[in-house]
């Protein structure tokens, strides 16, 4: 969070290597960590945590030997599974044999895109990006969930005109069937048409979604809000 510099020990000379400006600090994304109550044995804040208090502390030498201990620790757990033949299976990383490197199975390494993507968080491990698109995928559902309801209208229009047609013909009849056909410009649909032409209501998981949506994005314009006010 503050400025460093590199300094030349052989004329004395220092140079500026990173400053992060308010620009910078404008740009950076809010960091969410797991509560360390909650964190599992082998979670790197739990992990080396006597490595860290003791380097906080200033304490070079009682780190270095935290740090020992650690890693021996580690050593030995590795040579009982190579004697007992038990094959180490990572859940989070992959090894990579052309760079000989071992990856995180869920890096995702493009760009931030500011008007797309909402917030990024971990769930048991992997690495999930909240996106402003979901939006669409809800809209492509709702919008087959009209087609459908279209769908089976058009079958009970149809079935009604065959019913019709099977009688004899009279005024009445006319006008039953007249009432019964299938709007012509069905497919110029918005998505309130539904609505009067008696469709059922959207399904349980379209409104669940439409709901859900609101929710974050009014969640979404209080924090757009509340960062004009901090800009200002």
């Amino acid at each position: 969070d503050g400025e460093v510099h590199m300094s030349e020990l052989k004329n004395g000379n220092t140079e500026m290597f990173w400053n992060p400006t308010s620009e910078v600090r404008r740009q950076r994304l809010k960091r969410h960590i797991v509560l360390f109550e909650e964190q599992m044995d082998f979670e790197s804040e739990r992990l080396w945590q006597h490595v860290t208090s003791a380097i906080n502390k200033g304490d070079q030498h009682k780190a270095t030997q935290e740090k020992f201990v650690l890693e021996e620790e580690q050593r030995n757990a590795a040579r009982e599974r190579r004697e007992s033949g038990t094959e180490w299976k990572p859940l989070l990383f992959r090894h990579d044999a052309g760079t000989n490197e071992w990856r995180y199975k869920y890096e995702d390494l493009r760009p931030w895109d500011p008007l797309n993507d909402i917030a990024q968080y971990e769930k048991d491990g992997i690495l999930q990006t909240m996106e402003r698109h979901l939006s669409t995928r809800m809209s492509n559902h709702k919008a087959t969930c009209i087609n459908n309801q279209i769908t089976r209208h058009k079958r009970s229009a149809k079935d009604c005109r065959c019913r019709k047609t099977s009688d004899q013909p009279s005024n009445h009849s006319q006008n039953t069937e007249s009432s019964c056909s299938t709007p012509e410009s069905v497919q110029e649909l918005s998505d309130d048409d539904g609505k009067y032409l008696g469709f059922e209501s959207l399904c349980a998981q379209c409104g669940k979604e439409m709901n859900h949506l609101k929710e974050i994005h009014s969640a979404v314009l209080s924090l757009q809000k509340a960062q004009q006010d901090i800009h200002r």
